[in-house]
């Protein structure tokens, strides 16, 4: 598993490089990296979340895993509690809420979401997916309560979230048409004309769909890209939001999990494991936006985006290692 990790992730830091590098030198302009962005997050994310959910949810998955959003929140909010309390020994007032919420938001989805389907194939994907459901609810609620005070854009960014509605339609198409499950895969010769059209469309979301994380982690890179970072000595701000983030918070999730295990409170390993990677990642890139938009401290932001998204690359297989190693 260890090993897994370390080459998936130093496979996606390439590609996040890749997309860097164009962006430094100006083979994805703004403009283009904006449009990228886009596309991810409203195209072909949400054709992989349709897809996914159509090909594995059904009554039994849905009991077994419907407190993957519920897993996420509570790993959201032990990074929270980790960051409120480190926030006095690192930051001044004026940093405080932009350090607690660097600390609180992980990058839940792109950056864990091929490591996991290396490790565990669809079912890993679809808890994933599900997990989004709760990051977001987190994200626009509670990540926008810890920077601004305010939930009115909040709750106008989950309605319109188009990965929470594809999300809600492929779980219900699933659960009302069975058959729809096999769509993706239908042969030509077999099926009976009238899922041939029903089929074309499923196909066609799928392939758009598989280009989620390579799209997705060359539009980090550019966004890595477009950050205005000064190599000097860190701040002690920066040093806690890396500290924070990258090992404290993953390893009070361990602890916390462990805990449970020896409580026996029934949670599936594949689960906790992959609650574990993502309480692991680092800074989600989306935190860079939500400060500039509430007021919150950008270059503070950007500092920890970057340098978190690099040092995950020793943190991450570290923690999954003292997992194994430990059998946490």
């Amino acid at each position: 598993m260890v090993h897994v990790v370390f080459l998936k992730i130093t496979a996606m830091f390439l590609v996040i490089l890749a997309g860097w590098f164009a962006r430094r030198r100006g083979f994805l302009a703004r403009e283009v990296t904006t449009v990228l962005s886009r596309l991810v997050v409203d195209v072909a994310f949400p054709a992989l979340v349709f897809t996914q959910m159509l090909r594995t949810v059904d009554a039994a998955t849905l009991r077994e895993g419907w407190f993957a959003p519920i897993l996420c929140a509570l790993l959201i909010l032990i990074a929270y509690v980790v960051g409120a309390l480190l926030a006095p020994m690192f930051s001044g007032r004026s940093q405080r809420n932009t350090f607690i919420f660097l600390v609180a938001i992980p990058n839940w989805i792109f950056l864990p979401l091929p490591i996991v389907q290396a490790l565990y194939g669809d079912s890993g994907v679809r808890t994933v997916l599900l997990c989004n459901v709760g990051a977001q609810v987190v994200l626009w609620s509670f990540g926008v309560w810890i920077l601004h005070g305010t939930l009115r854009q909040a709750v106008k960014n989950l309605y319109t979230n188009v990965g929470l509605w594809a999300t809600a339609l492929g779980i219900i198409v699933a659960l009302l048409f069975p058959a729809a499950r096999n769509l993706e895969s239908i042969s030509p010769a077999d099926a009976p004309p009238s899922l041939l059209l029903p089929g074309a469309v499923v196909q066609a979301l799928a392939m758009v769909g598989s280009l989620t994380i390579p799209m997705s982690l060359l539009a980090i890179g550019a966004q890595l890209g477009e950050l205005t970072i000064a190599i000097h000595r860190f701040p002690r701000v920066l040093w806690g939001v890396l500290i924070a983030r990258l090992v404290i918070a993953p390893l009070a999730t361990v602890a916390i999990g462990f805990g449970l295990m020896k409580l026996d409170v029934a949670m599936p390993e594949e689960t906790r494991l992959i609650g574990y990677l993502i309480a692991a990642m680092p800074v989600a890139i989306s935190c860079s936006v939500m400060t500039e938009r509430l007021s919150g401290d950008t270059t503070l932001a950007a500092e920890g985006i970057f340098y978190s998204t690099f040092f995950s690359l020793l943190t991450v297989p570290a923690i999954f290692f003292l997992v194994q190693r430990f059998g946490l």
